[in-house]
This record gives structure tokens, sequence and C-alpha cells, in this order.
């Protein structure tokens, strides 16, 4: 924040660990489900950010930067500061079409959005999963979530 990057991404992205599964195990579980806002992973923003942006609690809004973006379910909350939005790890990833360099990923998960590199050489963790982003209501309907979906198989003989 402050840099010249916050200039066209003014929000300061902060995805944690969520507090409804571990990591993205049980994601399609019962705790996490009842937590989905509009079936996606809430995104947590200030009310004064939201009113700049003319979002409502439950608006289903596209995350997005130079990295990629995802839809998340809005709600609105003091909890963060302004300038701040809050979107949890481990959604399972979704994209809308994985054929494109940058697919969207309709579930809401932030690793489209923070840069994949270790903390360190020797640790060869994940890197704290901050960024800068900007937030917008998505126009239209959104496309449904189907990150809980099996995949179609190819079986041999099938044409």
């Amino acid at each position: 924040l402050g840099g010249p990057a916050a200039a066209r991404w003014p929000l300061h992205l902060v995805a944690n660990n969520p507090a409804t599964r571990l990591h993205s195990q049980l994601d399609p579980g019962t705790a996490s489900r009842a937590a989905k806002v509009a079936g996606r992973e809430p995104l947590r923003m200030h009310p004064i950010d939201a009113a700049a942006r003319h979002l409502g609690e439950g608006d289903v809004v596209r995350v997005r930067n130079g990295r990629g973006a995802c839809l998340a379910g809005l709600v609105v909350t003091d909890a963060v500061r302004p300038g701040v939005v809050q979107l949890s790890t481990g959604a399972w990833y979704d994209p809308d079409d994985p054929a494109t360099d940058r697919p969207l990923c309709r579930h809401g998960n932030p690793n489209v959005l923070t840069a994949d590199r270790g903390a360190s050489l020797l640790s060869q963790a994940c890197a704290g999963q901050h960024a800068l982003v900007e937030v917008e209501r998505w126009c239209g309907p959104p496309p449904p979530v189907r990150a809980w979906e099996p995949p179609s198989l190819h079986r041999p003989g099938d044409r």
C-alpha cells in the first residue's frame, strides 16, 4: 500500500486460513457451505469501501488484480479496516474457462490473486497471502459454482 501499484489496485487483500475448515479440506462440508455467500467464499469489506464502490451485503463481486480474478460473496463489516479486504484460502478452485491464461475462479479461491513463490529456499512454505486488488460488482447472472462436481472422465472406447 502506498506504492505505485496501489493507484490501480487500492485494496490490501489478506487471504488467511479459514475458520470453517482446515485449509481446503472439508470445503464441501456443512460448516463451510453454511458460511458461503451466494454459494461463494465470503469477501469481507469495510462499509466505507463498499459504499465507495456502490456494493451491498450479499452482492457477488469480482476481486481482481494483474495476476487474475475470482468471484466472491460480499460481507460488509467494520471488522476489517478501511482499505483492507479479507478472503479466506481453501475454496476449491473452480475456473470458468481453464483453457485461458488467467481463468476467473467462480468459487472465490484467492490463490489466483497472490504470488506463487516460496517463503525461502529452505522452507519452501508459501509466502504470506497478501496482494493488492480491486473489487467491483459482478454484472449479470454469475456463473454457477461447479467446484464440487466430479469431472467428466474419458474412458477407452468413448468418442
